[in-house]
């Protein structure tokens, strides 16, 4: 193992070389029209999937240039309240690169700002820096996605195509998982239209992403038999790690948090937005304050900066059990995975455990310890909900770690289990040796 540990890793290396440039990153983002429809026939006569618009785009990381070129497809997709939707994915094809195998990566670039997109990331036109106050600067939302590219670089260099999505649309409505997940399907299905893409009908696809791309990941495996067979007839496997299972449950568990506190918010202005609720005769005067600052926050903007901030203190005080505001309740549960169907995919999944290392405090009874912002109890209950149905999942779960480090531990054992899939070795499972976990039932509406 530790053999082949140092071989992915010298691959990783190589492919960070085949993909990196050298000029000066710029921090201006660009208007680019390309990522809105503006064709003549109403966006609702296409259909999911359907190609609206190609073009041909140099690959940047942190705005620089390199050799690598990508295709961006703006297609048609369906956002969380069923309307049409023009999204922009992006595939990556290196020198040589096999059609057969193709990884569909969701990023983790948790924004509700649409200019911190990884195609904007990718087509070089995404703000980097912003000023400070004090005159200084900080990296904003398109950093995340631009800084991604290690997690593509090794299936690049083995000459693998990558397809990467813009997962939250075009609205960039953050936390909405099922609006993720036909994003991510509909992506995969307008490569498959595009000759250049070199994604074909009988493309072998491997899903993979970690955080905010696990909520993607695991909500396409939920949706692709029903929604997109046709995709999901050619999905090999799903690699995930860092997973949102019962929004309500994190709600819980990170309100308070030091480090988490500030995605609070931003997940009720994400849900607002991708749902239609106005939380406006729920939320005080501090409430309205926070979540105007939210509006086209990344979570690079939040993380660390609100100590402390939790649900109650955004609401009036007869609403601090949030299963008083019935909009509130009925989303969640929609969002709830533990009620979803299950998938038809082999899964490995990864979980940290130990939060208090990013100031989250274990949460109260049925919700328990997490990784600082993601509820290990309720992943449990989700893997062992899979086992039960038969699906073949690896759960791991990383008892020292809290959801940042956790990604990099995490990365060379979604990437060598993916490669296994793709060289047709049978999927490994423990589903015997999963701990207990939470109740996963859905939430009950409160009287104030």
């Amino acid at each position: 193992m530790l053999g082949r540990t140092r071989s992915l890793l010298t691959v990783a290396v190589l492919g960070a070389a085949l993909v990196h440039g050298g000029a000066t990153a710029t921090a201006e983002p660009v208007h680019d029209p390309f990522f809105r429809y503006g064709g003549t026939v109403p966006l609702e006569r296409y259909a999911p999937g359907d190609v609206l618009a190609v073009r041909t785009v140099p690959y940047h990381l942190l705005n620089v240039p390199t050799p690598l070129t990508a295709t961006q497809i703006l297609y048609r997709s369906t956002d969380a309240r069923g309307r049409p939707s023009a999204n922009v994915t992006s595939v990556l094809r290196p020198p040589g690169a096999r059609s057969d195998r193709v990884v569909s990566y969701q990023s983790a670039y948790d924004s509700l700002n649409p200019d911190d997109g990884p195609s904007r990331a990718i087509a070089g036109n995404t703000p980097l820096l912003t000023a400070t106050p004090t005159g200084g600067t900080v990296a904003i939302g398109g950093t995340a996605a631009s800084g991604e590219g290690a997690a593509l670089a090794p299936f690049l260099a083995l000459g693998y195509t990558v397809v990467v999505a813009d997962t939250q649309g075009p609205t960039a409505d953050f936390a909405a998982g099922p609006e993720y997940g036909m994003m991510t399907l509909d992506s995969l299905r307008a490569a498959q239209r595009v000759p250049d893409s070199g994604v074909t009908d009988s493309s072998r696809i491997g899903l993979y992403g970690y955080s905010g791309g696990a909520i993607a990941t695991n909500w396409a495996s939920i949706m692709a038999p029903d929604y997109a067979p046709d995709v999901a007839d050619n999905l090999i496997g799903a690699a995930q790690g860092g997973l949102l299972v019962n929004p309500a449950n994190n709600l819980r568990y990170a309100g308070g948090s030091a480090a988490w506190g500030g995605v609070v918010g931003m997940a009720v202005v994400g849900i607002g937005r991708a749902y239609g609720i106005d939380f406006g005769p729920y939320i005080n005067d501090y409430g309205r304050e926070i979540m105007a600052r939210f509006d086209d926050a990344s979570i690079l903007n939040v993380l660390g900066q609100y100590p402390g901030l939790e649900w109650a203190d955004l609401v009036k005080p007869e609403y601090r059990d949030p299963n008083t505001v019935p909009e509130y309740v009925d989303v969640v549960n929609e969002l709830n995975m533990g009620s979803a169907p299950v998938p038809r995919i082999p899964m490995f999944v990864a979980q940290a455990t130990n939060g208090t290392v990013e100031g989250t405090r274990p949460g109260p009874p049925g919700t328990g310890a997490g990784d600082g912002i993601m509820v290990a109890g309720d992943v449990r209950s989700l893997m062992t909900t899979y086992c039960d149905a038969g699906l073949t999942v690896q759960y791991d779960e990383y008892d020292t770690l809290s959801h940042i480090p956790g990604a990099a531990l995490w990365f060379p054992g979604a990437l060598g289990w993916l490669l296994d899939r793709f060289d047709g070795k049978p999927a490994p499972e423990n589903c015997g040796r999963i701990a207990p976990g939470n109740s996963l039932e859905p939430q009950q509406h409160a009287p104030r």
